[in-house]
Protein backbone atom coordinates (compact mmCIF):
# COMPACT_ATOMS: atom_id res chain seq x y z
CA UNK A 1 0.00 0.00 0.00
CA UNK A 2 2.25 3.09 1.07
CA UNK A 3 5.01 3.25 -1.72
CA UNK A 4 8.80 3.16 0.30
CA UNK A 5 10.11 5.26 -2.62
CA UNK A 6 9.58 8.76 -2.01
CA UNK A 7 7.31 10.81 -4.41
CA UNK A 8 8.97 13.24 -6.87
CA UNK A 9 7.63 16.78 -6.96
CA UNK A 10 6.68 15.96 -10.67
CA UNK A 11 4.70 12.81 -9.61
CA UNK A 12 2.72 14.95 -6.54
CA UNK A 13 1.94 17.82 -9.25
CA UNK A 14 0.65 14.82 -11.55
CA UNK A 15 -1.96 13.50 -8.92
CA UNK A 16 -2.91 16.63 -7.89
CA UNK A 17 -3.66 17.90 -11.52
CA UNK A 18 -5.36 14.05 -12.22
CA UNK A 19 -7.59 15.26 -9.41
CA UNK A 20 -9.02 18.08 -11.04
CA UNK A 21 -12.25 17.76 -12.83
CA UNK A 22 -13.08 14.16 -12.26
CA UNK A 23 -15.27 11.95 -13.41
CA UNK A 24 -16.56 10.74 -10.08
CA UNK A 25 -15.94 12.08 -6.40
CA UNK A 26 -12.54 11.25 -4.64
CA UNK A 27 -12.98 9.19 -1.21
CA UNK A 28 -10.74 10.80 1.33
CA UNK A 29 -10.66 10.74 4.72
CA UNK A 30 -9.77 12.85 7.61
CA UNK A 31 -8.32 11.72 11.39
CA UNK A 32 -10.15 13.36 14.13
CA UNK A 33 -8.17 13.05 17.36
CA UNK A 34 -9.25 14.84 20.54
CA UNK A 35 -6.73 14.66 23.69
CA UNK A 36 -8.51 16.30 26.48
CA UNK A 37 -9.79 19.52 25.35
CA UNK A 38 -7.77 19.54 22.55
CA UNK A 39 -7.86 18.58 18.77
CA UNK A 40 -4.98 17.83 16.87
CA UNK A 41 -5.00 20.21 13.77
CA UNK A 42 -2.17 20.21 10.61
CA UNK A 43 -1.87 23.36 8.58
CA UNK A 44 -1.99 22.88 4.60
CA UNK A 45 1.48 22.65 2.87
CA UNK A 46 -0.15 22.29 -0.65
CA UNK A 47 -2.90 23.79 -2.88
CA UNK A 48 -5.86 23.63 -2.54
CA UNK A 49 -6.24 25.41 1.09
CA UNK A 50 -2.66 26.26 1.27
CA UNK A 51 -2.18 27.60 4.86
CA UNK A 52 -5.50 26.47 5.96
CA UNK A 53 -6.02 24.49 8.69
CA UNK A 54 -7.44 21.18 9.17
CA UNK A 55 -7.52 17.61 10.54
CA UNK A 56 -4.71 15.68 9.23
CA UNK A 57 -6.16 13.46 6.29
CA UNK A 58 -5.70 12.70 2.13
CA UNK A 59 -6.81 10.18 -0.28
CA UNK A 60 -7.89 6.86 0.66
CA UNK A 61 -5.73 4.28 -0.78
CA UNK A 62 -7.13 1.13 -2.72
CA UNK A 63 -7.32 -1.71 -0.67
CA UNK A 64 -7.10 -0.42 3.00
CA UNK A 65 -10.15 0.49 4.85
CA UNK A 66 -11.84 3.71 6.08
CA UNK A 67 -10.17 3.80 9.56
CA UNK A 68 -6.89 2.40 8.24
CA UNK A 69 -6.48 5.21 5.90
CA UNK A 70 -7.33 8.05 8.55
CA UNK A 71 -4.66 6.33 10.94
CA UNK A 72 -2.09 6.17 8.27
CA UNK A 73 -2.61 9.65 7.42
CA UNK A 74 -2.87 10.79 10.51
CA UNK A 75 0.94 9.10 11.23
CA UNK A 76 2.31 9.89 7.94
CA UNK A 77 1.49 13.65 8.48
CA UNK A 78 2.22 14.45 12.41
CA UNK A 79 4.04 11.07 13.00
CA UNK A 80 0.98 10.37 16.15
CA UNK A 81 -0.19 7.36 16.68
CA UNK A 82 -3.74 6.61 17.12
CA UNK A 83 -6.62 3.91 17.43
CA UNK A 84 -10.12 4.03 15.14
CA UNK A 85 -12.82 4.63 17.08
CA UNK A 86 -15.70 4.90 14.73
CA UNK A 87 -16.65 7.42 12.10
CA UNK A 88 -17.88 10.71 12.91
CA UNK A 89 -19.13 12.04 9.86
CA UNK A 90 -19.34 12.29 6.01
CA UNK A 91 -18.88 15.25 3.84
CA UNK A 92 -19.30 16.01 0.39
CA UNK A 93 -16.04 19.50 -0.76
CA UNK A 94 -17.66 19.97 -4.37
CA UNK A 95 -15.83 23.35 -5.88
CA UNK A 96 -17.52 24.13 -9.19
CA UNK A 97 -15.04 26.27 -11.70
CA UNK A 98 -16.49 30.11 -12.58
CA UNK A 99 -18.48 27.40 -16.17
CA UNK A 100 -20.21 25.75 -13.04
CA UNK A 101 -18.09 22.37 -14.06
CA UNK A 102 -16.98 20.53 -10.93
CA UNK A 103 -13.42 21.63 -10.49
CA UNK A 104 -12.97 18.91 -7.17
CA UNK A 105 -14.89 16.84 -6.00
CA UNK A 106 -14.40 14.85 -2.65
CA UNK A 107 -16.08 12.80 -0.19
CA UNK A 108 -14.80 13.43 3.33
CA UNK A 109 -15.13 10.59 5.94
CA UNK A 110 -14.17 11.84 9.34
CA UNK A 111 -12.63 9.04 11.60
CA UNK A 112 -12.38 9.22 15.14
CA UNK A 113 -9.19 8.95 16.55
CA UNK A 114 -7.77 8.00 20.37
CA UNK A 115 -4.67 9.12 21.19
CA UNK A 116 -1.90 6.51 21.79
CA UNK A 117 1.78 7.87 20.96
CA UNK A 118 3.50 11.33 19.30
CA UNK A 119 3.01 14.61 20.04
CA UNK A 120 2.83 15.90 16.79
CA UNK A 121 5.69 16.43 13.96
CA UNK A 122 4.91 18.23 10.67
CA UNK A 123 5.62 15.77 7.60
CA UNK A 124 4.15 14.96 4.08
CA UNK A 125 1.41 17.34 3.37
CA UNK A 126 1.14 19.05 6.49
CA UNK A 127 3.55 22.70 7.11
CA UNK A 128 2.57 22.90 10.94
CA UNK A 129 0.69 20.72 13.31
CA UNK A 130 -0.72 22.14 16.95
CA UNK A 131 -3.01 21.00 19.67
CA UNK A 132 -5.86 23.53 19.63
CA UNK A 133 -8.60 24.10 22.10
CA UNK A 134 -12.45 25.25 20.86
CA UNK A 135 -11.36 28.73 22.38
CA UNK A 136 -8.50 29.11 20.23
CA UNK A 137 -10.25 27.99 16.85
CA UNK A 138 -13.17 30.46 17.93
CA UNK A 139 -10.70 32.93 18.81
CA UNK A 140 -9.50 33.06 15.31
CA UNK A 141 -5.87 31.48 15.50
CA UNK A 142 -5.87 29.45 13.68
CA UNK A 143 -7.94 30.44 10.06
CA UNK A 144 -9.91 26.72 9.44
CA UNK A 145 -12.36 25.01 7.53
CA UNK A 146 -16.09 25.32 8.54
CA UNK A 147 -16.55 21.77 9.08
CA UNK A 148 -13.55 21.53 11.86
CA UNK A 149 -15.61 22.96 14.41
CA UNK A 150 -18.60 20.96 14.06
CA UNK A 151 -16.29 17.96 14.06
CA UNK A 152 -14.30 18.84 16.81
CA UNK A 153 -17.69 19.08 18.80
CA UNK A 154 -18.70 15.88 17.66
CA UNK A 155 -15.43 14.22 19.12
CA UNK A 156 -15.31 16.07 22.11
CA UNK A 157 -19.19 14.51 22.76
CA UNK A 158 -17.87 10.97 21.86
CA UNK A 159 -14.38 10.97 23.75
CA UNK A 160 -15.62 10.17 27.45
Amino acid sequence: MTNTTEPTTADLDARRAARRYPDRPIVAVLAVVVRGEHALIVQRAQQPNQGRWGFPGGVLELGETVAEGAMRELAEETGILAEPAGILDVHDAIHRDADGRVQFHYTLIAVRGIWRAGEGVAADDAAATAWASRADILAGLYPTFPTLLPLFNLALTQSG
